[in-house]
């Protein structure tokens, strides 16, 4: 009996392994134009993780990492023990939360705007139009706000024609987490509707024909077979937003902290560099990142986790 039950895998073994000689001599130039991004990947993503281990020395860079002492948890008894740490993480969790709100709904409705225009011409223009901020550096997109909206902007220049008073906009701590979330959304919203386009182009065209001969207006037709044909999208989006949600921008906050002050601006990226790298205490920016990257992870996780609950894949399926 069991040589009955050997022998189809005797026999199967052999044949596995001409299967993947084809496979990899199929995909063989797929997977050299994959090289140089795995090389990129590894240089620039991986061996830095270990330099994290700095957050557990005393770093200097005279003596460097070998010969820096050892800390322990010190540095991060440090870390918490500061209130301007603690100042930078609620900063960076209500702005991920305002952006969340008012940001990413954007990119899905301006898809499904896209999606109904019928002229391919027009869709192909608004869609250069609305890609095109992505491809400005945050100096340039601040610079515009600051000359539409800023002190001598062209909006108080009309006010102050008008003699109407003036609106303090770039330089108001308390609605710089709405300024931040509109540069946002100017900036990145075009170019994130590209996922969801996909996603709209795989739903049957023949289920809108079917809706609209059953008489199915144009809002029933979005609420019960757009969104749900794109349900799973906006779920793995969302999902990989909260696993980003620590990250709101160091580039953007920091062109712009010194006109709100720090209290407003300061977010764990910039605080990492200013009482890290600024300071040269190294080891406290990378116990600072260290400590984002895990909470992060474990936003991550949670918010995959909920997605399987509901129903839906997130980034894998069960």
């Amino acid at each position: 009996m069991t040589a009955l039950h050997e022998a189809p895998a005797a026999l199967r073994a052999p044949e596995e392994k001409p299967v993947k000689k084809s496979r990899f001599r199929r995909d063989r130039s797929l997977l050299i134009m994959v090289i140089p991004a795995v090389v990129l990947l590894i240089v620039f993503n991986y061996v830095p993780m270990f330099g994290t281990a700095t957050a557990f020395q005393r770093y200097s860079i005279y003596a460097g990492f070998w010969h820096s002492p050892w800390t322990g948890l010190e540095t991060f008894r440090q870390l918490f023990a500061d209130p301007l740490f603690w100042s930078a993480l609620g900063n960076t969790l209500m702005l991920s939360l305002v952006q969340l709100v008012f940001y990413f709904p954007v990119p899905i409705a301006l898809a499904m705007l896209l999606h109904s225009i019928m002229s391919s011409k027009i869709r192909t223009i608004v869609q250069s139009v609305v890609y095109l901020p992505h491809f400005f550096s945050w100096v340039l997109a601040v610079t515009i706000f600051q000359q539409m909206l800023g002190g001598a902007g062209a909006l108080n220049q009309f006010l102050r024609s008008n003699g109407l008073a003036t609106w303090d906009i770039m330089t108001n701590p308390d609605t710089f987490k709405l300024l931040v979330t509109s540069q946002v959304i100017w900036k990145e919203a075009g170019w994130g509707i590209i996922v969801f386009l996909a996603a709209l182009a795989a739903i049957d065209t023949q289920l809108y024909e079917a809706a609209a001969a059953d008489g199915a207006g144009r809002w029933r037709r979005m609420w019960h077979i757009t969104l749900p044909g794109i349900r799973g999208v906006i779920v793995l989006m969302l999902v990989l937003r909260l696993g980003n949600v620590l990250t709101v921008g160091f580039e953007q906050m920091l062109i712009q902290r010194g006109a709100v002050g720090r209290d407003a601006a300061e977010v764990l990226d910039t605080y990492a560099y200013f009482y890290g790298v600024v300071n040269a205490n190294f080891s406290l920016g990378a116990a600072a990142s260290l400590f984002k990257g895990v909470l992060s992870l474990l936003f991550l996780l949670a918010a995959n986790k909920i997605a399987h609950l509901l129903g839906e894949d997130g980034l894998y399926r069960q």
